[in-house]
């Protein structure tokens, strides 16, 4: 026994640690300057928990050394005396592991209360198992460089596990991937170096004689079993196909008018263009058609619209995608062919765009911008040389609105909070004059600028009051006290010469030439405050809301929703089982059944808590929507009155996944438990069966069998666990769960999708994918707002896919219609619902 730990021992290597540790040169003694220090503590500290890692996993396999040597000591009692052995040489040959971590044998299901075995089976997986000199594995190696911030010292040698050659281990025992030396180059004849996974690599192993794969995120071993029929032909090296299918965006819903303003303008064309996440939208009320322009890469904040009605810029925030961080920018493109005609000042602006104007008297040759930097820099542009005319520091508060005057191209009027100030441009110089208010209380905020005929300058402010700027001066001539109650946002000239206001108050109201209120409408509560106004054909307006609603309708009332979306982030996403239906739900507490073919909302229902996740029965007769509470709600799909309402733990419920025959409902939480229901009637009676208890982190992902017998669950520290519901029992052979048929494919682990995992990937930026029903297209959403469309089984190590563009925040969820005509991707943060068309 003692020479079985002996040789154990000899696997770890922990002299390049104790050499770095007793290093001095970080100290505060040291002579290396301080951001060296602290480069060279960072490393220490990585290095260190490399090593807790490692030795974390060298005790869970000593544990198990333990258990099978006890074992093998009770057979041998049994059976009587045998010659003794080395415990290396004693492991068995077919070891059940599930996820790099070794589980109990068949038979012995582990307690589900049992904390214990819980612990056990979610130590970050013993990588040693993969280099044990009995597992007589043909393993080779895919090493792939990562993207993300690479160690400070690439010669050091960090957390390397080594094993000394043993007798058992002679000539035809070297293994294909033990040839790699060590970072450093040095290496012993007396040791013989195993691949070692590290931050600056990347590995995924084949074993064929055991028919797995293993694949590291962030040091940790996920092990994938292929079904019997692969074992023999699959290989690691093989190349995957691109799908032969594409994807079109089709349809936008939603607006942004909860932080945007000035963002919604009627072309001659008749479409209304806006914009949400990075996609601006140009849609035909009439024809019910929209067009999208894309050239963005990250969220749209600012849209002007040219004085010739076909020119539009719009200005992208400062972002970030896989490849790095992504300048903020103006796009000049043209609204008939959607071609980008002019990008403006990548590499000048810092932060978001916020304003953006053409002017007007001269042709609309020039072009202001404000962008959102500490200074929230005003510049001047002749976008069509792409030339910068000019720029000023224009205020160290927030800027609002910035705008040319009608009939003289070097005046710029821009206002914010506690300013409003008037620009000459003279020369190449912008010159400030700064509003009086005199008399007049200074309102805290100054929200909206516009010009009469006569080229008065008129602003709306926080006070609720309406003030009037003779042309050419920077003092007042006339004030409509009390215009609105509380902010007013938005201020609209139209042809005829009347003034329209709108604000806080939900009100619209229309002014005559001398300013005289001619009428007054309110909008209904259920839209929320007036955010923008742009005038629409004849005597209709176009008015945006803070609740992204996007209204047509006349000074009179009578306002009609043309488009509106969720109002906080979203998460939930579920497809109706036989019709072109999906729902959406999200923080904002709304439940939304949407129509795909129409695009038209069918229903809305508020809740009490914020949605997470969402599922249809089979039947299509009910849908299930699960908070962030623990609460879970049933509701009926036609007439969305309320079934029935339960409550499992009090975290966040991130899965709601029926069973294809629709007599089970599983709810993964984020209490590391799956619930388990027994449905009846139709999906409108609810019992519980029990929990699933296993998993040492959240659930994320649930899959059912096709014959509703089995689950198969990931985890937050990714773990693949499999189970039968109907007992609440975790299925631990691999023969088992290795062949069997899954009516779905939205865990991000597997072996059929284990392709999807880019490179550099830290295990979290995959959210959500989902195979077609036709099992031959694979789709998921990340965390830079990309949709990827690869071909199923996606199998292959760096599986190449198609990338789509739109969303501006992390894609929170995707799923393809029952009938594969369209697939759905929602956004995180850009509250964005995408429908797309496969092609």
């Amino acid at each position: 026994m003692e020479d079985g730990f002996s040789s154990y021992s000899s696997l770890y290597d922990t002299s390049s640690l104790l050499q770095f540790c007793n290093d001095d040169s970080a100290s505060a003694a040291s002579s290396m300057d301080v951001t060296d220090r602290i480069a060279s503590l960072e490393q220490r500290v990585q290095m260190q928990e490399d090593e807790i890692q490692l030795l974390k996993s060298a005790l869970a396999d000593v544990v198990r050394r333990l258990n099978v040597s006890e074992e093998q000591q009770a057979m041998g009692s049994r059976r009587g005396p045998t010659k003794a052995r080395p415990m290396i040489a004693t492991l068995p040959l077919r070891p059940t592991v599930n996820n790099g971590n070794v589980l109990p044998k068949k038979g012995t299901l582990p307690s589900p209360s049992g904390p214990g075995s819980r612990k056990d089976t979610s130590t970050p997986a013993n990588k040693s198992l993969s280099r044990l000199p009995s597992l007589s594995c043909s393993t080779r190696f895919l090493y792939l460089p990562l993207s993300t911030v690479r160690r400070t010292n690439s010669n050091e040698h960090v957390g390397t596990l080594t094993r000394k050659d043993s007798g058992e281990s002679k000539g035809n025992r070297t293994r294909a991937g033990s040839t790699g030396s060590n970072s450093s180059g040095k290496r012993s004849d007396s040791k013989q170096r195993d691949p070692v996974f590290n931050a600056g690599m990347r590995r995924v192993t084949h074993c064929k004689e055991e028919g797995y794969v293993r694949m590291y995120l962030k040091g940790r071993p996920i092990t994938m079993y292929m079904p019997k029929e692969q074992v023999d032909s699959y290989c690691l090296e093989a190349r995957a196909e691109l799908p032969s299918n594409k994807l079109k965006l089709d349809w936008v819903y939603g607006y942004r008018g909860r932080d945007c303003r000035s963002n919604l303008y009627l072309l001659p064309t008749g479409e209304t263009v806006y914009f949400l996440a990075s996609v601006v939208v140009l849609f035909n009320v009439d024809e019910q058609l929209q067009r999208h322009y894309t050239g963005h890469t990250d969220d749209i904040k600012c849209l002007a619209v040219h004085p010739d009605k076909i020119t539009i810029a719009t200005g992208q925030v400062a972002g970030t995608s896989s490849d790095g961080k992504l300048a903020p920018h103006v796009r000049v493109w043209d609204s008939v062919s959607l071609n980008t005609l002019h990008v403006l000042g990548s590499g000048f602006f810092d932060r978001a765009l916020v304003c953006l104007a053409f002017s007007k008297s001269n042709g609309g040759n020039t072009l202001c911008v404000v962008d959102d930097s500490n200074d929230h820099v005003l510049s001047v542009w002749d976008w069509q040389r792409e030339d910068r005319l000019a720029e000023v520091k224009c205020s160290n508060e927030s800027v609002f609105a910035a705008d040319f005057h009608p009939t003289d191209s070097n005046i710029i009027v821009t206002c914010g909070k506690s300013h409003l100030y008037f620009w000459s441009l003279e020369k190449g110089t912008l010159v400030k004059k700064q509003g009086l208010f005199e008399k007049q209380e200074k309102p805290k905020f100054v929200l909206c600028v516009t010009f009469a005929e006569n080229g008065d300058a008129i602003t709306g402010d926080s006070s609720g009051n309406i003030l009037v700027w003779g042309k050419g001066t920077n003092r007042i001539s006339h004030v409509i006290p009390g215009a609105h109650e509380g902010s007013i946002f938005t201020l609209c000239m139209l042809r005829n010469g009347t003034l329209v206001s709108g604000g806080k108050d939900r009100r619209l109201v229309s002014w005559d030439s001398g300013y005289q209120q001619i009428q007054t409408v309110e909008v209904p509560e259920l839209f929320g405050p007036i955010r923008t106004i742009a005038e629409g054909r004849g005597e209709t307006v176009l008015i945006g809301t803070t609740k992204h609603f996007v209204l047509q309708g006349s000074l009179d009332g009578d306002f009609i929703p043309i488009t509106q979306g969720h109002t906080d982030e979203l998460w939930g996403l579920a497809v109706h089982p036989w019709k072109p239906q999906f729902l959406t739900c999200g923080f904002d507490r709304q439940v939304c059944l949407w129509d795909s073919s129409s695009h038209q909302l069918i229903w809305t229902k508020s809740m009490e808590d914020s949605a997470q996740s969402a599922g249809f029965h089979p039947s299509g007769a009910v849908v299930a929507i699960g908070t962030q509470t623990g609460r879970w709600l049933v509701l009926d799909t036609d007439s969305k009155d309320l079934v029935t309402v339960h409550t499992d733990g009090n975290e966040q419920l991130s899965v709601m996944s029926f069973g294809p025959d629709g007599n089970f409902l599983a709810i993964g939480s984020h209490d590391n438990y799956i619930y388990i229901y027994a449905v009846a009637e139709n999906g409108r009676k609810y019992s519980r069966v029990g929990k699933c208890s296993g998993h040492s982190s959240f659930i994320t992902h649930l899959d059912w069998s096709v014959d509703s017998q089995y689950l198969v669950s990931n985890s937050g520290d990714y773990e693949i666990l499999y189970w039968i519901p109907s007992v609440c029992k975790q299925v631990v052979s691999v023969e088992t769960t290795r062949d069997i048929e899954w009516a779905t494919y939205t865990c991000t682990l597997s072996f059929h999708v284990f392709g999807l995992w880019p490179d550099g990937s830290d295990g979290t930026d995959i959210n959500a994918a989902c195979r077609s029903n036709d099992k031959s297209l694979l789709v998921t959403g990340d965390d830079f707002g990309k949709v990827h469309l690869f071909s199923h089984p996606c199998s292959q190590f760096r599986a190449p896919s198609h990338v789509y563009g739109g969303h501006s925040s992390h894609v929170t969820n995707v799923s393809f219609l029952y009938d594969d005509s369209y697939l759905v991707s929602t956004g995180g943060k850009d509250m964005s619902v995408m429908q797309w068309r496969i092609v």
